[in-house]
């Protein structure tokens, strides 16, 4: 499955998991999948999506993997962009075909048809119709491969918003009956006259019968031509089978069909619905289609079994192997496109964005079952494709913008939205010039972070409200350049040189100040930014002089130390030109410097962030992933790790975290930035550094909270629950120790690198992907990080009891000051961390306080038990083993101690034994940790109790152990 900007994924499994297999590559966005059918280990990626919407991702040319997608190789073609379609010779897995779309937003020499003979070493561009005409569909006759027909279609998209690409009219079919050395367009006997569209088509594998989806003349214009049409001589003759509307709907979406290879009779056209046309196209149903739109693609049909089909979405992809009965779930792919991210203020936090035809959707950033799942997602209202902005005094209200200007509040506690748009007309798809208020697909709507009331809108002006949308008031003139036209001139069509002053131009950009009310910026999709200091009476064009028309002001960032201080980031992939724009400005726009030194040469910007605590730290969204600074923008390098690359639209920081929203990979969260912070331009790098931590939370959740989901269920992990501790080592060490230290200097907790915890125990039920990981402390080079989890281990109980115990985690730490010692090979770096309670937590510093007390107490008590059993353990085994071999008076000692141990153990009718003491301080050591308030009496007293008579018996064991079975020991020699 090849995904809009999420890679390519593999099932094993007819959908129940995937995998990804492209997220080392250097870029994201799939148009055309192709597995040889003659060796499936070989597999032909083409780059670039060709349903060109405006949000649309380009690709690099034609990947190939030779080993099943274990590895890849760029082969070429890198300025195709947008790639429509591949197909394979049936025998030979070398003779590879590409249906190229070419550049989105302008005319490039590299579109049409490529064909290699050799596994793409080289390429012949076998059908050409120029530079503004691409390739929209590819078939090939799999039974006679000479046979192929290709669809064309000439469309762009403008440097404006735009729902629709712009149609130039010469879309067609071309056919070629000698593997690509020649082609014929073909032209009437059946087919529509007039302007095509976007085209599909789909054939036979004795390349007879042959289908063509058309799109001819206006969508709306109830004389067009469109519809599916079939032929069943090779192409020479024509009938058009259906002309039902809700086939074409939409053509520059879809348009592309699919033959059933075993009944040719049979089609299926993707839309918004899936259509199976039967009877030669004739006879339709609905395979699938929900009252949303769910948005069908392709459709891909096993030739050796029609039951078995894969069907794209824009929600992901699924598996039939019951002729489309029933299909898998696309919940379990991570490949969900947002525009925007934002969070709230709660514990813990939600992230919340608007996400690209399936609406807004949140998530919490951890929650108290261990991991992420499906169930834990919430919708909060909107559309699909705008912004998000939380009423900071009310958690419970949400306001988001939707296409084009719509602007709703939504109520969670009742899920109910209303619509507090502007103007609340529907726009539909007129002009955005003949507009009320112009707006594009992804409208500005943010919150000022001073004024809490204050909600902005971008259209052509700045909209304000402070009422929830129940009054809007433009607090700003057009900021986008348009300005007055002759009826000539607005009758023309629309360019890059007169779109602007048409009026075509939208604010795409607002940025509150969040140290100054009164001052407000604002960027243009035109290339225009302004400010204003006074709330919006004036304005001022503060445009950096080197931006030409239409260099999209995607977002505007306002420092949080210094209101003169600024940074835009620009977008000018619509003029076909992807470079980073970035700038700063120190004096409210006066002057700008370009800061892109270190960001990719096609990274466009999407998004920057500065952190809210270290001044010179910034972070950048890139189409191509995220970027990192640490001194303001001079200089950047790439913080992927292990993101894959995607474009990411938006940042925020939370507190301590990164987040993140990308365009094909959903959220990601960068758990814990303080090391980040801590790092300045020119560090040193040959010393060892153990950063200051952040601050750590306690979170206490019952340890079992009913059966856990199945792996194959799609989750991601929690945040680490505890201490994070990031360290740097310049070079290998030989010894690593980390110790943690109470306000009064006692030992908690104890690491050694190197050391690893004894198993104890027999062997567990339980699969070893469900066994938490022991915690290590690294050696190697480079940065690491460690968790402590917030426990006392035995080597702080105070009686040099080591870690062997078989003792899993010692009691919660109570919530102030830890000591951190770090020490790399006897070099001693020295930090600290403060933990801080669950704020949901209701419980008293006293109260915690006891807790700690009354569990290390417990826990020392406990050691001291599973030490002597662990004794009178390898004392039962040694004297069993005499019993064998001795007689008499000899043997009937070993019998009296065993017995006299076993009492020990077991205790009497009156007397608890060792083995119910340890239980029952096992048990008051359980109901201690496992609350967050005072311990129930009935617990002290089974403490109370269990602890007497385990002293009672190890006193028994050592007296034992010193007395009689040493004197035993003695006598026979030992």
């Amino acid at each position: 499955m090849g995904s809009v900007d999420g890679g390519i994924w593999k099932t094993e499994n007819a959908g129940v998991t995937w995998l990804p297999l492209t997220d080392g590559q250097p870029i994201a966005s799939i148009g055309a999948l192709a597995v040889a059918p003659s060796n499936r280990q070989v597999i032909y990626a083409g780059t670039g999506e060709s349903d060109i919407r405006s949000d649309l991702a380009s690709g690099d040319g034609v990947y190939k993997s030779a080993d099943g997608g274990k590895t890849w190789t760029n082969l070429g073609l890198r300025e195709t962009r947008q790639i429509s379609r591949i197909v394979v010779d049936p025998s030979n897995p070398a003779v590879v075909y590409v249906g190229a779309l070419g550049h989105a937003y302008g005319p490039n020499p590299e579109r049409g048809v490529y064909k290699s003979t050799d596994g793409g070493e080289t390429w012949l561009h076998v059908l050409d119709q120029g530079a503004e005409i691409g390739v929209s569909d590819l078939a090939i006759a799999a039974g006679n491969p000479q046979i192929l027909f290709a669809a064309t279609w000439q469309a762009h998209r403008p440097a404006w918003s735009t729902y629709a690409p712009i149609n130039g009219g010469h879309g067609g079919i071309f056919r070629t009956t000698d593997a690509g050395a020649t082609w014929k367009k073909l032209e009437g006997n059946g087919l529509p006259d007039g302007e095509w569209g976007r085209v599909g088509v789909t054939v036979a594998a004795d390349g007879r019968r042959v289908y063509a989806l058309i799109e001819q003349g206006k969508e709306n214009d109830p004389a067009n031509k469109s519809g599916l049409y079939w032929s069943d001589d090779g192409g020479e003759t024509w009938v058009l089978a259906n002309s039902d509307k809700r086939l074409t709907s939409r053509a520059w979406y879809f348009n592309q069909p699919t033959i059933d290879p075993s009944n040719p009779d049979v089609v299926y056209v993707p839309n918004v619905a899936l259509y199976r046309l039967e009877a030669g196209g004739k006879k339709l149903s609905i395979v699938r289609g929900a009252p949303g739109g769910d948005d069908y693609h392709q459709l891909w049909i096993d030739p050796a079994n029609s039951s078995r089909m894969v069907v794209a979405t824009d929600q992901g992809t699924s598996v039939s192997v019951d002729d489309g009965a029933t299909w898998s779930s696309w919940f379990n792919q991570p490949i969900g496109q947002f525009y925007h991210v934002t969070t709230d203020n709660g514990f813990p936090y939600a992230v919340f964005g608007a996400q690209q035809d399936s609406g807004s959707a949140a998530v919490y950033g951890r929650t108290d079952h261990g991991h992420i799942m499906a169930t834990d997602w919430f919708l909060v209202g909107g559309g699909e494709s705008g912004w998000i902005a939380m009423d900071p005094n009310d958690p419970n209200i949400f306001y988001a913008s939707g296409a084009y200007g719509r602007v709703s509040r939504f109520d969670r506690r009742t899920s109910l939205s209303q619509d507090i748009s502007p103007w609340p007309m529907p726009v539909g798809v007129t002009e955005i010039d003949t507009r009320k208020y112009r707006a594009p697909w992804s409208p500005v709507l943010v919150m000022s972070p001073v004024e809490r009331s204050a909600l902005y809108l971008g259209t052509q002006y700045v909209m304000k409200t402070t009422d929830g949308g129940l009054h809007w008031e433009k607090i700003s003139p057009d900021l986008t350049g348009a300005g007055p036209v002759s009826t000539d001139e607005a009758k023309a069509s629309a360019t890059v040189q007169n779109a602007k002053q048409r009026g075509f131009g939208v604010v795409f950009s607002i940025a509150p100040s969040p140290l100054k009310a009164n001052v407000i910026w604002a960027g243009s999709d035109t290339g225009l930014v302004h400010v204003t200091t006074d709330a919006g009476k004036t304005w001022t064009n503060v445009t950096p002089k080197e931006l030409s028309d239409w260099s999209k002001i995607v977002m505007i960032e306002l420092s949080h130390f210094d209101p003169a201080v600024a940074y835009v980031a620009v977008d000018r992939h619509r003029l076909n030109d992807r470079a980073p724009y970035l700038y700063r400005t120190r004096d409210y726009g006066k002057t700008w410097q370009p800061i892109t030194q270190g960001i990719g040469a096609n990274a466009f910007l999407n998004a920057i962030r500065q952190d809210t605590q270290a001044k010179a730290l910034l972070f950048a969204g890139t189409e191509l992933g995220v970027y990192v600074s640490f001194d303001a923008g001079d200089h950047w390098q790439p913080l992927q790790f292990n993101l894959p690359v995607t474009s990411v639209r938006d940042l925020v920081i939370h507190g301590d975290d990164l987040v993140i929203a990308t365009h094909g990979r959903a959220f990601w969260v960068m758990d814990n930035i303080t090391a980040l912070r801590q790092i300045v331009a020119n560090a040193e790098t040959d010393k060892a550094r153990v950063f200051v931590p952040a601050v750590a939370v306690r979170i206490d959740n019952d340890s079992f909270l009913g059966s856990p989901f199945p792996p194959e269920e799609p989750m991601a992990n929690n945040p680490p629950s505890g201490a994070v501790i990031d360290y740097y080592l310049p070079a290998e060490a030989v010894k690593v120790t980390l110790e943690v230290r109470d306000g009064t200097g006692k030992l908690v907790r104890r690491y050694v690198s190197g050391e690893r915890r004894a198993e104890g125990g027999p062997p567990l039920p339980i699969a070893e992907r469900w066994l938490p990981k022991p915690a290590v402390l690294e050696t190697t080079p480079g940065m690491h990080r460690f968790v402590w989890d917030l426990r006392w281990s035995s080597a702080g109980i105070g009686d040099a009891v080591d870690e062997e115990t078989g003792i899993e985690g010692g009691p919660k730490v109570a919530p102030g000051y830890y000591q951190v010692d770090f020490t790399v090979d006897g070099a001693k770096l020295g930090t600290a961390v403060t933990v801080k309670m669950d704020p949901r937590s209701n419980a008293t510093a006293s109260e915690l306080a006891e807790q700690q007390r009354l569990g290390v107490e417990i826990l020392a008590v406990t050691l001291r038990v599973r030490r002597a059993q662990e004794q009178i353990k390898a004392s039962k085994e040694r004297l069993a083993n005499l019993k064998e071999k001795l007689t008499g008076q000899p043997q009937i000692q070993v019998e009296r101690m065993v017995s006299e141990i076993a009492e020990i153990e077991k205790g009497t009718p009156d007397a608890m034994g060792l083995t119910t003491a340890a239980s029952g301080l096992q048990s008051a050591l359980r109901v201690v940790e496992g609350g967050d308030r005072t311990t129930p009496q009935q617990a002290l007293e089974v403490y109370r109790i269990s602890s007497e008579a385990a002293e009672v018996r190890i006193a028994e064991w050592d007296k034992l152990k010193s007395g009689k079975l040493a004197e035993f020991d003695n006598g026979q020699g030992k």
